[in-house]
């Protein structure tokens, strides 16, 4: 797979150099919802449906911090943009602010009256937004565990929900079908992106830029939306996605791809531009939920359901 391809100035790519197993992450007694590396790309954190978060050492790839107090399983977590904090949402219907540096919790979110399933930070970190089982996007103000604004406008669970790079957008996923882009301030409907019914939308993220949306839909597909021109320009298929809640990525440490997992036990990597398949990484033996890549590093977390219950590091060599 290490075939050269070409960007849209007409210039080759690198050649692409295949990502390598190099360690199995144990821990957990339930399946594994989420992965995310820190945004100074010293830790990784996982989450649960054991109720619980790991926080695992991505120089010496073991944990250093177990994080107890859910009632119920953890669906998703989100770092603060300075490393220092996580907030996890869960089954028992809160999310939870952690000091990853001590260890323990300083604050728990309460107003979802159902499952908290997706959750994130603002880019300055002043601001958490979640998405529910009720149909319901709170945007929360973190100095305070308040809720801000309550935004209504689903009328199934919402999948997931991102903020933009500055924070003045929120765009959010929904069973009911639709994809939806929010003013984060006033909580107003923007721009509804996709509004099918069928499919569900099951992720949905700004790209690193924010001119752009990825959106994955239970219909195998991943597509690539251009956000002003409600237009999608690429499509990313070949991974199974018909009945979990996938959480794609985007790397651009070093080549630009889309990651994501699938319900086949393996890891997809597509060349964004060419929307080719790079690679397919396979060792788990379950449906892969997550996928993260590291801020700096050629480095992928993936994990896995309950007959898997583990989180496999690749890497990609240097050249």
């Amino acid at each position: 797979m290490g075939s050269t391809t070409t960007t849209n100035s007409g210039q080759p790519s690198p050649p692409y150099t295949p990502y390598r197993l190099i360690k199995t992450l144990t821990g957990h007694h339930s399946a594994i919802s989420t992965v995310k590396f820190s945004n100074n790309g010293q830790l990784l954190a996982s989450a649960s449906l054991d109720k619980t978060l790991i926080l695992w050492s991505t120089e010496t790839l073991t944990p250093t911090t177990t994080l107890s107090g859910h009632s119920a399983g953890v669906s998703d977590l989100a770092w603060s943009s300075d490393s220092h904090y996580v907030c996890s949402a869960s089954d028992d219907k809160t999310l939870r602010i952690w000091d990853a540096c001590a260890g323990e919790c300083v604050k728990t979110l309460r107003g979802h009256t159902s499952f908290v399933f997706c959750v994130n930070f603002s880019v300055n970190s002043n601001l958490i937004v979640s998405g529910s089982f009720d149909e319901t996007i709170r945007v929360w103000d973190v100095k305070t565990g308040k809720t801000s604004r309550v935004i209504r406008g689903h009328v199934m669970p919402v999948t997931s929900v991102n903020f933009n790079r500055d924070g003045s957008l929120i765009v959010s996923g929904s069973h009911d079908g639709s994809c939806r882009i929010w003013d984060a301030e006033t909580g107003t409907c923007l721009k509804t992106l996709i509004d099918d019914k069928v499919p569900a939308v099951s992720f949905t993220k700004f790209s690193p830029n924010g001119k752009f949306i990825l959106v994955a839909t239970l219909d195998d597909n991943l597509k690539l939306w251009n956000y002003s021109t409600g237009k999608f320009l690429k499509m990313y298929t070949g991974h199974v996605n018909k009945t979990y809640c996938i959480t794609p990525t985007f790397s651009v440490t070093n080549g630009k791809y889309i990651v994501s997992g699938s319900e086949d036990h393996c890891v997809y990597i597509w060349d964004l531009q060419g929307k080719n398949l790079l690679q397919k990484l396979e060792g788990h033996t379950d449906t892969v939920i997550s996928v993260n890549c590291h801020p700096s590093e050629n480095m992928i977390a993936s994990s896995g359901l309950i007959n898997d219950r583990t989180i496999k590091i690749w890497l990609q060599p240097a050249n």
